[in-house]
């Protein structure tokens, strides 16, 4: 597979596609992970803050100021990085943007209003902390929740837009004609890869935020604030992580119908099988599947919900029109085996709680729930790779080849550097702020005072007695 790796980026053509390429990666694969807390997040807060306020409790109140202070951190450094994204889409993907932008332009319009929504009720949501009658400010993270929705529904529609090209024409001259953007934007592939993302950001913010307070348990910290703060987001990871088996293979239904290469590549197929094995692991060497373990006819059943019918294979698609396949398949099922692996740990732990125990005592199992974030950050990553890279040669699937997209730009190295020093230096500071803020919080700083404004009113007047 690093073979392969290997020779298909040194191999890309023209020079601007290599450094195209990763910087787009770059960018999307850091992106991705606060857009998922953009989603979710504020459900989450939600649900503590409405504890709070309807059962009078004192620590759900907390947890919910607490996160609201982590998500404008958050959010602060996602909006960078969206703003970072949009411009690359033009710089490093002329063809993409320069012929299909009015037939992409309305999901993009919609995504930056979204934006503004979710920034606006975010800030008023922060300030109203004691300033707001607390239903009012509990309503607050409605609209800010729908625009985080909305906004990644958008982004969303452009990537489904791209595997299910529609809304246009192509005249004899090859020029874009009768455009309809609602089309485009409500393509047929937009609600179930939407559904797959949607329910993977709850996945991804429900064990991140439950495996915070799992590490402070570990470390002694087994008060209330730290239980709910385990439960209501592992509540969340429960219910996505067992329902994201159900929509990914509703999803991957379609692509043995959209996709067929992709989903070769996924299922490691050099030829048409009938019924088709499933192939767990192994590699594809000379045109030669290796080490592979292979169920029979299950690969048959995930694929096409059958026993029995075919699943495509790599034969029946000409050589020039093939994915990266090693790439595609391992990355593939690195999701499915991480996913497998998440849901079956909830299934665990709420089976052995029915029965009386509690895992939150096992020190083992509070060590898996601090891994369990990192792993679905990693399932996360690779269904992205999985969908990208096995839609190539495609940037626009059988429309536009990623080549023919990319610029002429040879400064393209230039750019790829520069970004990655800004999104190292995002890393490390957000790393920083939130470290710090977990400190003092640790210390009984709830407010979080500014070490360098003026004093409160309190403070002034205690300072004249």
């Amino acid at each position: 597979m690093t073979l392969e790796a290997l020779q298909v980026l040194l191999s890309d053509t023209p020079s601007g596609l290599l450094p195209a390429r990763n910087q787009m990666a770059l960018s999307l694969g850091w992106h991705i992970i606060l857009a998922c807390f953009g989603v979710a997040f504020p459900s989450m807060t939600f649900i503590v803050h409405w504890r709070g306020v309807f059962r009078g409790d004192a620590v759900a109140l907390e947890l919910a100021k607490r996160w609201s202070k982590v998500s404008a951190v958050l959010f602060a450094i996602g909006a960078v990085s969206g703003t970072v994204l949009s411009f690359e889409m033009g710089l490093l993907w002329p063809g993409l943007m320069g012929r299909y932008g009015d037939v992409l332009g309305l999901p993009f319009a919609f995504e930056g209003l979204a934006f503004f929504v979710e920034a606006i009720f975010l800030g008023i949501y922060l300030y109203g902390w004691g300033r707001m009658p607390p239903r009012i400010h509990l309503l607050m993270l409605v609209p800010m929740a729908c625009a985080g929705v909305i906004g990644t529904f958008c982004v969303i529609a452009v990537n489904a837009w791209m595997n299910n090209p529609t809304g246009f024409r192509l005249n004899a001259a090859g020029e874009v004609v009768d455009v309809d953007p609602w089309a485009a934007m409500f393509n047929d592939g937009v609600w179930l890869m939407f559904a797959h993302m949607w329910v993977g950001a709850f996945v991804v913010v429900g064990f991140t935020v439950a495996g915070v307070y799992a590490a402070g348990m570990l470390r002694g910290h087994r008060d209330p604030h730290h239980r709910l703060g385990f439960i209501v987001p592992f509540v969340f990871a429960t219910v996505a992580a067992l329902a994201q088996p159900l929509v990914g293979h509703v999803l991957g239904l379609r692509v043995a119908e959209s996709q067929p290469a992709k989903l070769a590549a996924f299922e490691l197929a050099e030829t048409t099988e009938q019924p088709a094995p499933l192939r767990l692991g192994g590699i594809m060497i000379d045109g030669e599947v290796r080490y592979s373990i292979d169920i029979p006819k299950i690969g048959s059943l995930i694929a096409r919900n059958s026993f029995d019918k075919p699943v495509p294979g790599l034969d029946e698609v000409p050589e020039d029109e093939r994915p990266p396949v090693n790439i595609t398949h391992w990355a593939f099922q690195s999701m499915v085996g991480i996913g497998t692996l998440l849901a079956l740990s909830v299934l665990l732990f709420w089976f052995v709680r029915w029965r009386g125990r509690d895992l939150l005592e096992s020190r083992w199992f509070l060590r898996y729930a601090v891994a369990a974030g990192p792993l679905a950050m990693i399932a996360l990553e690779a269904g992205w790779i999985a969908t990208e890279v096995g839609r190539q040669p495609w940037v626009v699937w059988q429309v536009l080849r990623t080549e023919d997209a990319v610029t002429d730009n040879p400064w393209i190295w230039w750019s790829l550097a520069g970004t990655a020093v800004v999104y190292l230096g995002m890393t490390l500071g957000a790393y920083v702020v939130l470290r710090s803020m977990a400190r003092r919080w640790r210390a009984g700083e709830l407010d979080l005072p500014s070490p360098y404004g003026p004093e409160s009113a309190e403070g002034v007047k205690e300072a004249s007695r």
